[in-house]
């Protein structure tokens, strides 16, 4: 039973954690300062390796404790990490809440920093941080060290968020914050959310270390990055963010880049078939010779897509577009020099397949074209 008025709820999110679970609850009930109390809630998504039952087991197998509780919510079915976590504040007794994994990759001992952490400064969220002073990460790849750089990076620069690590999964806040607020509960980033769509809230941060998980296997899947992507075009396109000049411009670089490589995807499409077109059938033209078709086919395409939906540019004046063209062509040029010679190489010199080493080519020629593109002809600063 939970008692009336814990002052901490902390909310665990669990699936197929049987092995870290019991560990971590009984590490947090040590961690807990004398007079301060606390009510646990683990959210448990159905996990096929019994979690939810090892923590019934546990609960009623500890000597009740008034000030300390555990509760249990089961959920019939893998529903999402922040589904969970909204799930779990929806329960919650407490003024303040805590959010944590169970993996022990968030260390209990750490909570008691962040009680100390309101007391002192009177603020609304603590984040614990890997990326300030003090804070680190362990056991992780490269691999898996960029793609939360950047995450990181997306956040702070796409939607305006000043926190130094607003991807962490450790963090916590006073409840009435977030009185009114409708959450998608989209993905894996609760916090994320928190901070776009408040206003005026004291935000403090404080170090700790990440350890990465022992037991048990990692949730961060393909689906769990796209739906971070979609999280934050939806942040943004919903209006939600705190706006300013500086950030809509890095919005909008998102949105040109993400524009301009989809136009590129297309010249792609049109390369490779005009290219394949004239060495087969009845021209079957020299490889080369076939190659400058399919980029001349793919440059023209690409600039009048690029104007009108990229850049937004509807004024078709014939000057104007001539000029713009010309810009567009002597740029992508040099790009398609880069194709040509990177076909030419793997084809003669490593005999390489000509459709592998022309899918290589235009990869690298893409990339250029959009860098000389954006500065020169469209007159844009790179990040603006």
């Amino acid at each position: 039973m939970i008692q009336n008025n814990p002052q901490i709820s902390i909310i665990l999110p669990t699936y197929n954690e049987s092995q870290n679970i019991v560990n971590i609850l009984k590490l947090i009930r040590e961690n807990i300062p004398k007079g301060i109390s606390t009510q646990t809630i683990v959210v448990d998504d159905n996990s096929p390796d019994g979690t939810g039952k090892i923590v019934e087991d546990y609960i009623l197998g500890i000597k009740k404790i008034a000030e300390n509780t555990i509760d249990i919510i089961h959920r019939k079915a893998k529903n999402g990490l922040s589904s969970a976590i909204l799930n779990g504040i929806q329960n919650a007794k407490g003024d303040t809440i805590v959010v944590m994994d169970s993996d022990f990759s968030h260390p209990p001992q750490i909570i008691p920093k962040m009680i100390e952490t309101f007391k002192q400064y009177q603020c609304d969220l603590v984040v614990a941080s890997r990326y300030m002073t003090g804070g680190n990460i362990h056991g992780w790849t490269i691999k898996r060290k960029l793609m939360s750089k950047i995450a990181t990076v997306i956040a702070k620069k796409g939607l305006g968020v000043k926190t130094k690590d607003p991807m962490s999964g450790f963090f916590a806040f006073k409840k009435n914050i977030i009185k009114g607020l409708n959450f998608d509960a989209l993905g894996y980033k609760f916090l994320l959310e928190i901070l776009v769509k408040t206003k005026d809230i004291d935000v403090k941060e404080i170090p700790y270390t990440f350890e990465n998980r022992r037991f048990g296997s990692s949730k961060l899947d393909s689906s769990t990055i796209i739906d971070y992507f979609k999280s934050v075009w939806k942040l943004y396109k919903n209006g939600k963010i705190k706006t300013t000049d500086e950030k809509r411009n890095s919005i909008r670089f998102i949105s040109k880049a993400a524009r301009f490589f989809t136009v590129g995807a297309s010249g792609f499409g049109v390369n490779y078939l005009i290219s394949m077109l004239f060495t087969s059938g009845l021209t079957e033209m020299w490889y080369l010779h076939a190659n400058i078709f399919g980029i001349i086919a793919s440059i023209s395409t690409n600039f009048i897509l690029n104007k009108v939906w990229t850049f937004e540019d509807r004024d078709f004046s014939r000057k104007k577009t001539f000029s713009q063209f010309g810009k567009f062509g002597a740029f992508s040029s040099l790009g398609a020099l880069v194709q040509l010679g990177i076909v030419f190489t793997l084809v003669d010199s490593y005999e390489i397949v000509y459709p592998l080493a022309l899918i290589s080519a235009i990869g690298v020629a893409a990339l250029s074209n959009f860098i000389l593109n954006k500065k020169l002809t469209f007159k844009e600063k790179l990040w603006n």
